[in-house]
């Protein structure tokens, strides 16, 4: 195997290619493979790649071998031609997933490298498409991971490049089953918490009389199930749900189904929404929660259950939130609510602000895109609810000019892209007010015994307003006397409701796992909680005052040129999307950025990626760095740009591949920089970050399609950490 220049592969970037059959394109050719006919040459597997980027090995006699690389076996069968007619795939990255191989057939087949992923794991694979003289023979075989309740979740391949999808799973069980019937289910789709990916430990889980889903963690399922084995209860799944369906069951021994659910709640420690089927009862669903978000919604004849408003917006705006331990009964004909005692009692129907359009994708391929596209509106919005008069005005929800002058620190907590928000937040603050700003991790805050107390402010920032440690931070800080504001895109919320104050941000509902627009919101929140705090303590006059918020004014402008400005961002992406490890630096804000540019880079492209303070390079990082290694450098605050190029320049001859994120017209020598991401704004530097992040984003995700990685739905990961 040859590069299209006619160079060969080094057996390192072999193994790349087999790791990461998404690269491998359908020019490469096996060298000889006419004479080979299905024989490696000389019987060296490592030296030579298929087409479909996987190591090709059969031996002499023509018969089937196995490899294995890195955990993923490939059995592969003889060949006939240049394409193989019969290759069986087992994909055994975490989710054993397996492709059903095809009957080999006289056919013309195209290879898709790349094209499909396991839909669990996010491990590409290749698969082959028959094309065929009827429709109906069509086959495309992929990875089918059976893990999601109600059997399988496919991987996904544009629909133009085959007319016709057989998924032979599940017509067999359809076959089998039967098409399921009735006006009452449930069914739930999550990442493993316990156990493996398998139909085994996938939801619904039964016992029989008791069928239920559940989302969290139950912390003491091992005791329960203990106690439950020695009752006689046989468990097959390695989940802590299986041991709340079983509870049930105990607890049903008078057919009473609150009754059961009452008794078995106050067993359970940990966070759950559960939703329940008893057999007895089949028209019935019944549901129940603890620290995990679930909503009821109200339509005309029909209810729902959900963790969020847009799993059933397109049925109903009308919802009801659950409070903890509360209990919900449905049927066709009545809703009924309980408390943990089985008492009757009213909740209030709330209406959705949201509507079906900004829950779908409006003609983008993906989620993530088009939440990219929407930050300058959003951030508009935010702007327009928070300013009056030309300055930030928080005093309708208590945040007044006398509160804030009176703060001794404020600490900002939350997790992930919200607490890299924070950073920015932090040092507009402490720029602006002069007050000291802790940033901290809400899953660190809330175990360390934190010195918070009277006089302290506590922000903390979540998108969804579950999230469950920034939620136990803000009991905690309320707890020890701290006034606590909340900074959240959900009015409904746990925390929204929980905190003294609290800012919606008004981004609405975001789709993608990878945050951005309520990213951009919470930064400009953050940026007009500053301004006032500066003002509050007499730091800045009404004149700067103004000033500064006009020039946040113009964010929406400078957000929007980067967003038409894409071509660049796609350019950059198309250096990335072979790397496997790479570094963003950058000091002071553009730091605060790094992290965050860093963090949504990794997590929709699964590619190594790790950001640092320019500064700290010399502390070890820079033995990392070294032919080739792609280097972000974010540089444009021009306070510290001649200290940030020198940084760039160390990395730079050192042999990084250096991309410079900067101020247009700032002056690099003409070797320290491969590419360059100019942004022409006219924001001051404290406010550049929204722009920047704009840019930053689109970089991540034009690296995740060129991968063949769907950047909505990155593996392992979920919109809304409600465990901890």
């Amino acid at each position: 195997v040859k590069k299209r220049n006619g160079e060969p592969f080094s057996r390192s970037r072999i193994r790349d290619l087999v790791v990461n059959p998404v690269y491998v394109r359908a020019d490469y050719r096996l060298y000889e493979f006419y004479k080979a006919q299905g024989t490696i040459i000389e019987n060296q597997p490592e030296d030579f790649i298929g087409t479909n980027g996987a190591y090709l090995y059969s031996g002499n006699d023509g018969k089937r071998k196995t490899v294995s690389l890195q955990g993923h076996t490939l059995v592969l069968a003889p060949h006939e031609g240049l394409i193989p007619s019969d290759i069986w795939i087992k994909c055994r990255s975490k989710c054993l997933s397996n492709t059903k191989a095809a009957k080999p057939i006289k056919a013309k087949a195209t290879w898709l490298a790349g094209k499909v992923k396991c839909a669990h794991c996010g491990y590409a694979l290749s698969a082959k498409v028959y094309h065929c003289k009827t429709k109906a023979d069509n086959r495309y075989y992929l990875c089918n991971n059976k893990y999601n309740t109600g059997g399988c979740n496919f991987g996904s391949l544009d629909a133009d490049l085959v007319d016709e999808i057989v998924f032979e799973e599940m017509q067999k069980k359809l076959q089998t089953e039967g098409k399921p019937t009735g006006h009452c289910g449930i069914g739930h789709t999550r990442w493993a918490t316990h156990g493996e990916p398998s139909d085994i430990n996938s939801h619904p889980h039964s016992n029989g009389r008791v069928t239920i889903v559940h989302n969290g963690i139950i912390e003491n399922y091992i005791q329960l199930k203990e106690f439950l084995t020695e009752k006689g209860y046989v468990f097959t799944s390695q989940t802590d749900s299986e041991v709340v369906a079983c509870l049930l069951d105990y607890y049903y021994a008078e057919r009473d189904p609150l009754r059961a659910i009452i008794e078995t709640v106050k067993e359970l420690e940990g966070s759950y929404a559960l939703g329940i089927i008893f057999r007895d009862f089949p028209d019935r669903v019944y549901a129940t929660r603890k620290e995990s978000p679930l909503i009821v919604g109200i339509g005309q004849g029909e209810y729902f259950i959900g963790s969020d408003i847009p799993a059933f917006l397109k049925y109903t705006k009308n919802y009801v939130l659950l409070g903890d331990d509360e209990i919900v009964c449905m049927n066709g004909q009545d809703i009924s609510y309980f408390d943990v005692h089985g008492l009757p009692v009213e909740k209030e129907v709330s209406v959705a602000e949201w509507d079906v359009e900004q829950a779908q994708k409006c003609g983008y391929p993906h989620y993530m895109l088009k939440e990219i596209h929407e930050q300058p509106e959003v951030v508009r919005k935010m702007l327009n609810s928070a300013v009056k008069d030309g300055v930030p005005d928080f005093s309708e929800i208590g945040l007044t000019d006398d509160f804030m002058r009176d703060v001794k620190r404020i600490f900002v907590v939350a997790c992930g892209t919200a607490m890299y928000a924070g950073m920015v937040g932090r040092y507009a603050i402490e720029r602006l007010a002069r007050v000291p700003v802790t940033v901290e991790v809400a899953s660190e805050f809330r175990y360390m015994n934190p010195i918070v107390g009277e006089g302290d402010l506590v922000i903390v920032v979540s998108q969804s307003g579950e999230t469950a440690d920034t939620k136990a931070s803000l009991e905690l800080s309320k707890a020890l006397g701290a006034k606590t504001l909340a900074i959240v895109n959900v009015k409904y919320s746990a925390i929204a409701r929980g905190a003294d104050m609290f800012i919606h941000t008004p981004a609405g509902p975001e789709i993608a796992v990878a945050s951005t627009k309520a990213y951009t919101v919470q930064i400009t929140a953050l940026y007009l909680i500053a301004f006032r705090i500066a003002f509050a303590r007499g730091t800045i006059d009404e004149e700067e005052l103004k000033r500064l918020t006009a020039q946040l004014g113009n964010a929406p402008k400078a957000i929007k040129d980067i967003i038409n400005n894409k071509d660049e961002c796609q350019f950059i992406a198309s250096q990335l999307v072979n790397a496997e490890n790479l570094f963003f630096i950058g000091r002071g804000f553009d730091y605060a950025l790094s992290l965050e540019g860093s963090l949504k880079l990794k997590e929709i492209t699964y590619i190594h990626s790790e950001a640092y303070a320019a500064g700290e390079l010399k502390h070890g990082t820079i033995s990392l760095i070294e032919d080739k290694i792609p280097v972000i450098t974010v540089a444009t605050q021009s306070e510290v740009l001649a200290k940030t190029i020198s940084n760039m320049e160390e990395v730079k001859s050192r042999g990084a591949f250096i991309i410079a994120i900067c101020r247009r017209g700032t002056v690099f020598s003409p070797e320290s920089v491969d590419i360059r991401l100019e942004l022409d704004t006219v924001l001051e530097d404290m406010l550049i970050p929204l722009p920047t992040a704009a840019a930053l984003q689109l970089i991540a995700y034009y690296t995740s399609v060129l991968r063949g990685i769907d950047p909505d739905k990155p593996r392992n990961l979920a919109k809304s950490v409600t465990t901890e």
